[in-house]
């Protein structure tokens, strides 16, 4: 494909916009990292019977040459060799990196994701940069979380740049969309989630909760000096156990949890800042907090 112009190149180039994303239930992955992890998660769903996943890749002779297993395509994906000129009108960025697809939603039910078990749950209420809506995914798929879940009012994770952010994350854990954080509060208290909201005026200390989960570990502490700092995920007002099944909420960049989606919560944890910094950002606390609840549960 040589014409930038042609109406195929700009019907790719439309699903940059939610509009055409909604009416058509696909999005744009773009980049060798990501559109390998969607051709990995395209065959792993067509060895289960389901549906695949990526249905148009196009991609420049040099990108095929520098990524052959990008070449080998899948089955059931139309795959089109295209100028750097076309990809640039297909993609969102203005240097792409030679290889778009175009692929199908993916996000699943919230109740098929809760009846799985889950154990950790990032949580983005009012989350409205793209950026950050990619990087905590990222950072949850890191941590071995079992689903990011978006509320209604948050960012459209298949924005390009959110999908850029995840750097191929996307396709490696559930992602839950448009979902009212208070059916999800009801739904993770008869399961028996805890919910922790990360607020900076949270009453518990994140790095308080850690140490007392490593002293339950280690053995190194006694009994009761280990529940009077951290007790269970159903104990009194000022314990919390990181080892506990969890749901993270995380808020807005600007103003944070809303005190609805604060009231929803077991307890609200906070990130302690040892240095001059007024906050961490959004994708910095999720991490910390993340990784926190994912050691506790692992040890």
């Amino acid at each position: 494909m040589s014409n930038p112009r042609a109406d195929r190149v700009r019907d790719v180039a439309r699903l940059a916009g939610r509009s055409a994303r909604l009416k058509r239930g696909m999005f744009l992955a773009e980049g060798p990292q990501s559109v390998r992890e969607a051709l990995v998660a395209h065959r792993e769903r067509l060895s289960r019977g389901e549906e695949g996943l990526v249905t148009e890749l196009y991609a420049s002779q040099a990108c095929l040459d520098r990524y052959p297993e990008l070449a080998e395509g899948a089955p059931g994906v139309q795959t089109r060799l295209a100028t750097d000129e076309v990809l640039s009108a297909m993609a969102d960025t203005v240097n792409p990196q030679g290889v778009v697809a175009v692929c199908r939603f993916l996000h699943r039910p919230l109740s098929e994701v809760l009846d799985a078990g889950p154990r950790l749950l990032a949580v983005l209420c009012q989350v409205r940069d793209p950026g950050n809506a990619g990087t905590v995914l990222r950072a949850a798929d890191a941590a071995g979380a079992d689903a990011v879940i978006y509320s209604g009012s948050s960012v459209d994770i298949y924005n390009p740049k959110a999908v850029r952010s995840t750097a191929g994350s996307l396709f490696h854990l559930p992602v839950v969309t448009g979902v009212d954080v208070a059916e999800l509060a009801a739904e993770c208290a008869g399961r028996g989630i805890g919910i922790l909201a990360a607020d900076g005026y949270g009453t518990l200390d994140l790095d308080a909760l850690q140490d007392a989960s490593a002293g339950r570990r280690l053995g190194a502490a006694e009994k009761s000096t280990t529940d009077d700092a951290a007790g269970s995920a159903t104990g009194s007002g000022d314990s919390y156990d990181l080892a506990a099944a969890t749901a993270w909420f995380f808020g807005n960049e600007a103003q944070g949890l809303s005190e609805e989606e604060i009231s929803l919560a077991d307890h609200r944890v906070a990130v302690p800042v040892y240095g001059s910094a007024e906050s961490l950002n959004l994708g910095t606390a999720a991490t910390v907090c993340l990784y926190a609840s994912a050691r506790a549960q692992r040890r």
